[in-house]
């Protein structure tokens, strides 16, 4: 059964290139509600234990360079279904394929730099939340 909440991050392309309000609102105008979040910059060792489940794959020094260049937003989200109904709204990864009008569709400049991280399932959902928030900082 698929549980309510799902986590993002909004990565340092759109953190840097300023649209960080304007996500944020597309996800509110969404019908997400936030339950937690932080304004944050990873460390390579802190981006590194994010991505280890990618460790073995080639592209994993590029994400975890471009992870640790800037700041991140990184949040919980509370809706109905929300790792599928998350991963319509952010579109496709890479954003030339993205659906008009999704967030990588707007925001995003390249399959690397694509703007925001979705979990990609319920369980990942749950990990990648823990890993960023206690339960003191959920509300």
């Amino acid at each position: 059964m698929a549980t309510n909440r799902t986590f993002t991050m909004i990565k340092p392309d759109a953190v840097s290139n300023g649209f960080t309000g304007a996500i944020l609102d597309d996800i509110i105008k969404g019908g997400f509600k936030l339950i937690a979040m932080k304004y944050t910059h990873l460390t390579s060792e802190t981006a590194g234990a994010f991505y280890e489940v990618h460790k073995e794959r080639p592209f994993y020094a590029d994400l975890v360079k471009f992870m640790s260049s800037g700041p991140i937003v990184a949040a919980i989200l509370e809706k109905d279904n929300a790792v599928e109904d998350f991963r319509k709204l952010i579109g496709a990864t890479d954003p030339s394929k993205a659906e008009p009008g999704t967030i990588r569709n707007k925001y995003a400049k390249s399959i690397d730099a694509n703007a925001v991280h979705g979990s990609d399932s319920d369980e990942n959902a749950a990990i990648e939340g823990s890993f960023f928030f206690s339960n003191l900082e959920r509300f």
